[in-house]
């Protein structure tokens, strides 16, 4: 693969989370009908502009912005207490604007306004009952950006960026699953990053190869409570796997996303990483591009700089 199709595909993976997250953001929490169009139409439970981003591409801004900011962290191969504190700090400025809508396990963490990674952390590992929300799936993408030089560093830092929020396992589990194959896919254009962690590492394949096969020959009824981390991933590999693997497979998985019903935006944010990873900026429609906004008062413009920012070009 040559340089240029390295760098589209980079550029493709904060944008194909945030046009998702824009396209499912007028359905969330609906079921749309068989005639239905899907367009990115805004509107839906919080009344988002059409090419509107939600709490799923804020949340990974968060993460990108203090990424960028913490680049020597990442090139030395860890996720240090700096880099965490600066995601921690990313994540209550953006609580404190009052976002319209947010999870409900996020809030919990955010509303105590931890001054450290550390002790929202603690906060996290410390809530009662289900813990294993989408919340921090939603948000991995960027991650594998800053870390496309280090597969293991990469799946420690989003392991690690995941508890400050969510401290179910899996929830760790799934987002460096993903991580490491939106890695794989900017740098070699192809989806083997899942089956390839997977067999690097028996106990992880034991719990999520079932998973995904489940995804791959079910459909979303299977795998309807997608608030919840597992089906949520399963949601967003359903809509990959079965949507035939061409130029077109972007905008046609996203809209399946969005037809699975249930946390649409999110659903489709997270396939969105992975997708715009393997087909690249050049995949996603330009009416999608020019249309996309949102929280902290950017546009498509601005991610793609971003990107380049987090991965040197991705050369």
């Amino acid at each position: 693969m040559s340089t240029t199709d390295r760098i589209d595909r980079a550029e493709g993976v904060l944008l194909g989370t945030a046009a998702g997250d824009a396209l499912g953001a007028g359905y969330e929490f609906g079921y749309p009908t068989p005639d239905q169009e899907i367009a990115m139409i805004g509107g839906g439970p919080f009344d988002w502009a059409p090419g509107e981003w939600t709490d799923d591409t804020s949340m990974a801004l968060c993460v990108a912005d203090a990424l960028a900011l913490c680049a020597a962290d990442a090139l030395a191969g860890h996720a240090d207490a700096g880099l965490l504190d600066a995601v921690a700090a990313n994540f209550v400025t953006w609580y404190d604007t009052r976002p319209p809508d947010i999870g409900n396990q996020t809030r919990a963490v955010l509303s105590h306004r931890d001054p450290s990674a550390d002790a929202m952390t603690r906060r996290a590992a410390g809530l009662s009952g289900r813990t294993g929300g989408n919340g921090s799936l939603m948000r991995t993408a960027p991650v594998a950006l800053a870390f496309l030089h280090d597969e293991r560093a990469l799946a420690d830092a989003a392991t690690r960026i995941s508890a400050l929020t969510h401290s179910d396992p899996q929830a760790g589990e799934a987002c460096a699953l993903w991580s490491v194959a939106i890695r794989h896919a900017v740098l070699h254009g192809t989806y083997d990053g899942l089956r390839l962690a997977l067999s690097a590492d028996p106990a992880l394949s034991h719990t999520w190869s079932p998973l995904l096969e489940a995804a791959q020959t079910g459909t979303p009824a299977d795998f309807a409570n997608n608030g919840w981390v597992v089906h949520a991933l399963q949601t967003a590999w359903w809509a990959i796997a079965t949507t035939e693997e061409d130029e077109r497979q972007l905008p046609r998985a996203l809209e399946k996303c969005v037809r699975a019903g249930g946390d649409t935006d999110t659903t489709a944010a997270i396939a969105g990483g992975l997708l715009g990873a393997r087909w690249g900026r050049s995949a996603i429609p330009p009416e999608w591009i020019a249309l996309l906004h949102g929280y902290p008062g950017r546009r498509a413009a601005d991610l793609i700089t971003l990107t380049h920012t987090l991965t040197d070009g991705a050369s």
